[in-house]
């Protein structure tokens, strides 16, 4: 390989790490919105969101705090604040939903649990990679609220 095509690879290369640091953005958004979306029409009729859930053995009170979880909860996923707390809570909701709620319902159509695991492995996905760049955590905080992870300058993370 000529000096040419070395400094080519190193400067794409290069180039692949910095964008990558954007890469949860797209997702951030729309599990946040697919969250949100969810969420509201538990509030819409709360008492048959709470009948719902009483009659799947899921205690009436829950219906509350899950649809604001999910409104909450996406609206933090779409500004990046505390993005790997409220996917903690959001895979911990969507294993829960599956196993008590859908698991009977199979996999794919009416009652299917496929947009949940969608949703956990996109929580699990923000787990692993935090807020990534275009968030309150790492542009405005510079450091994440929790595991405390500062950014440097240059963009890359420490552990303090």
């Amino acid at each position: 390989m000529n000096n040419y095509k070395k400094y080519n690879l190193f400067f794409v290369v290069m180039y692949l790490q910095k964008v990558s640091t954007f890469a949860p953005l797209p997702i951030r958004i729309m599990a946040g919105v697919a969250f949100i979306f969810h969420g509201l029409p538990k509030f819409e009729n709360l008492q048959g969101t709470q009948g719902f859930f009483a009659s799947v053995g899921i205690p009436a009170e829950l219906a509350m705090i899950i649809g604001l979880l999910e409104v909450i909860g996406g609206t933090l996923l779409i500004v990046g604040l505390v993005t790997r707390i409220t996917s903690i809570l959001f895979i911990i909701e969507m294993i829960c939903a599956v196993l008590i709620v859908k698991l009977g319902n199979g996999l794919m159509g009416q009652g299917g649990y496929e947009v949940d695991l969608l949703l956990m492995s996109i929580s699990i996905s923000l787990l692993l990679s935090g807020p990534g760049r275009v968030s309150i955590e790492r542009d405005i905080l510079k450091r994440e609220i929790f595991p405390k992870i500062s950014y440097k300058k240059n963009g890359s993370a420490q552990s303090s």
